[in-house]
């Protein structure tokens, strides 16, 4: 299964523990990372299910294409990696 882990930024807001989920694509491993944490899902899609605009997804590495359908393939053992964007001067 594909271990999803959270920023420790989305963390401080939120319980998001690194989780082994179920998923082939990045959105399904995502929507099994939120059953977990509803709450979760507004911090990292917006209302029409697009990633928000200051947060970006990495799957072993690279960063997702698709982040308006989330259809990335992913693999058993893969990294999805959750970040949100840090700003301020």
């Amino acid at each position: 299964m594909p271990h999803v882990t959270f920023t420790a930024t989305l963390r401080r807001h939120l319980d998001a523990p690194p989780a082994e989920v179920p998923g082939a694509t990045v959105r399904e491993a995502l929507e099994a990372a939120f059953r977990g944490n509803p709450r979760l899902r507004g911090y990292v899609l917006d209302d029409q299910g697009r990633l928000r605009k200051h947060v970006a997804v990495f799957v072993d590495g690279a960063l997702v294409t698709d982040r308006d359908g989330l259809a990335d393939p992913v693999r058993p053992g893969s990294g999805i990696h959750v970040m949100q964007a840090l700003s301020g001067g």
